[in-house]
């Protein structure tokens, strides 16, 4: 497409027909196929820079970091919400989650295992000595 406008534009500049030199828009032509063509290019740009902004956003939400500290107190109910969605024991699971959430401040990916990636969350044990987080 843009290819196309700039060959029209070089041919018509270099030799437009008999019938447009007659016409007062004859010399005007080449500059509005100019500005035209600038037109295009910047809405190309345009785009081009919204899609590179899109794959930076993907890229960072894709490099999300996980570990100890790694998320911020108001963080933890949605990410207790992503962890605890595939149990059948849903309310038991998101209060144990919060609570291991907010004194470690992480929450493993996934919905279930992972846990060696926080290893506060992975370390707190119950009174008997199993997982106290999901």
């Amino acid at each position: 497409m843009l290819w196309e406008l700039l060959l029209l534009f070089l041919q018509y500049s270099a030799s437009p027909p008999a019938s447009m030199l007659c016409s007062p828009m004859a010399k005007l032509l080449p500059l509005m196929m100019l500005l035209l063509l600038i037109l295009v290019s910047l809405v190309s740009c345009e785009i081009v820079h919204e899609e590179v902004q899109d794959d930076d956003l993907f890229l960072n939400t894709q490099k999300r970091q996980y570990g100890p500290g790694s998320l911020k107190s108001y963080q933890c109910p949605g990410e207790c919400t992503r962890r605890c969605s595939r149990t059948q024991y849903h309310k038991p699971c998101m209060f144990f989650c919060q609570k291991c959430c907010r004194k470690c401040l992480c929450v493993p990916p996934g919905f279930y295992g992972n846990k060696q990636v926080c290893s506060c969350y992975n370390n707190w044990k119950t009174k008997r000595g199993g997982p106290k987080c999901p």
